[in-house]
């Protein structure tokens, strides 16, 4: 027989639930899989954890993320529903969401993709010659490494011009962890504002980068991006392509930090590397939920009816902390089989970036390692400042020494 649960709120369970959640979400996991929680920042919302419920809710067509179509935006963004940075695949639900990835795919292919690395070796090395130049020998992490070299990356893959990038990594600050909901409202009005102004310099002038290509993309059927959807892919790709890739390196950093044993042994074997990746995307990934669905009727999980109409959280952080999927999943091993975590999503919203993700991600990591053999941790009495909010899961500042 359904129930209707009452409101937890999760800083109540532990008011340390920003800098690590997941005894929390152990603590839910283990009363059932649905649960109707207050999140830090005041938001009432239903949260489901546990992998099997997880990706059962991942792939629930009654959990939708058509919110400009089916719901009041408002609810989770500060923006209207007119708003055309969100005319994304990431905003929508079959039949528009296949019709839209297919469009990107046929551009954002395996071919470009692989074709980037030479590029992003050269811009890793760059900025460890930077890093390198430091007399004292110590260097925030993520601001002289982990956000710059996505960062280039995806601009360049875009093409967007270089003396944008502070602004665009702004915006996406705000997009993903606002800092106030005027913030927030400001970067929703502002990107998109450029990204008009950028499409028609490259309709214009179309050169080899992706913008280009989608601009220009076509399918069989003659079928093509409209000028919303060509704001809003652009935003996506940008922001997505971004920010999961900083803190997958600077979550996977802290890990090996704090595993010193696990440091040594990926430093005597760089073969070790690409399970490593699984392993840091499973223990501490760098989303923590998914994006809020929607649900479009009275949807009931583990016994709960989650009322048509609300916001519903998937916690992926969970799903790849779950006992029943990882056997001590607690402890941080390179050697681990980490298949089967979600750290990329599930289902048809998989993250299409996924591969550039993890080719970053390697090269990135291999490159750190051997270029700073003592590189350490250096947060001494500093204590870190983690992202608000619970999107994206990662700290503003890693200070590291050599």
């Amino acid at each position: 027989m359904s129930s209707q649960p009452a409101v937890i709120d999760l800083l109540d369970l532990s008011p340390d639930f920003v800098r690590d959640p997941y005894p929390v979400y152990a603590r839910l996991r283990r009363r059932g899989p649905v649960h109707h929680v207050r999140t830090p920042d005041g938001r009432d919302m239903w949260l489901v954890v546990g992998h099997d419920s997880c990706r059962t809710a991942f792939t629930d067509p009654r959990l939708s993320r058509d919110w400009r179509g089916s719901g009041d935006l408002r609810q989770i963004i500060n923006t209207g529903q007119d708003q055309p940075g969100l005319a994304h695949m990431l905003m929508s639900d079959p039949p528009d969401h296949t019709r839209l990835r297919r469009l990107v795919a046929r551009e954002f292919t395996t071919r470009r993709i692989e074709a980037l690395a030479p590029r992003i070796q050269q811009v890793t090395d760059e900025l460890l010659d930077a890093m390198a130049a430091h007399e004292d020998r110590r260097a925030d992490l993520v601001d002289a490494f982990a956000f710059p070299l996505p960062m280039t990356v995806m601009c360049e893959l875009l093409g967007v011009p270089e003396l944008d990038r502070d602004a665009f990594g702004a915006w996406s600050n705000e997009m993903v962890a606002r800092t106030s909901p005027e913030a927030e409202a400001a970067a929703y009005e502002e990107m998109p504002r450029y990204l008009v102004a950028l499409i028609e310099a490259k309709r214009a002038a179309p050169g080899d980068d992706l913008l280009s290509g989608l601009i220009h993309a076509v399918d069989e059927g003659g079928d093509r991006l409209s000028p919303d959807e060509l704001i809003g892919m652009s935003l996506l790709l940008l922001i997505a392509g971004h920010e999961t890739t900083v803190h997958m390196i600077g979550n996977g950093m802290r890990a090996l930090f704090a595993h010193p044993d696990q440091l040594a042994d990926l430093r005597a074997d760089l073969g070790l590397l690409d399970g490593a990746i699984e392993e840091m995307l499973r223990y501490d990934g760098p989303v923590e939920t998914c994006t809020e669905r929607l649900a479009l009727e009275d949807v009931e999980m583990g016994g709960v009816v989650i009322p048509a109409g609300s916001a519903v959280l998937i916690a992926l952080a969970d799903a790849d902390r779950d006992p029943s999927r990882f056997r001590e999943p607690d402890r941080f091993d390179i050697r681990r089989d980490a298949r089967g975590h979600i750290a990329f999503g599930h289902g048809l919203h998989h993250c299409l970036g996924a591969p550039l993700a993890r080719m970053e991600g390697r090269i990135a990591l291999r490159s750190l390692l051997g270029r700073f053999p003592g590189l350490t941790g250096d947060t001494g009495a500093t204590t870190l400042d983690w992202l608000p909010g619970m999107l994206i899961r990662g700290v503003r500042k890693l200070p590291v020494r050599w």
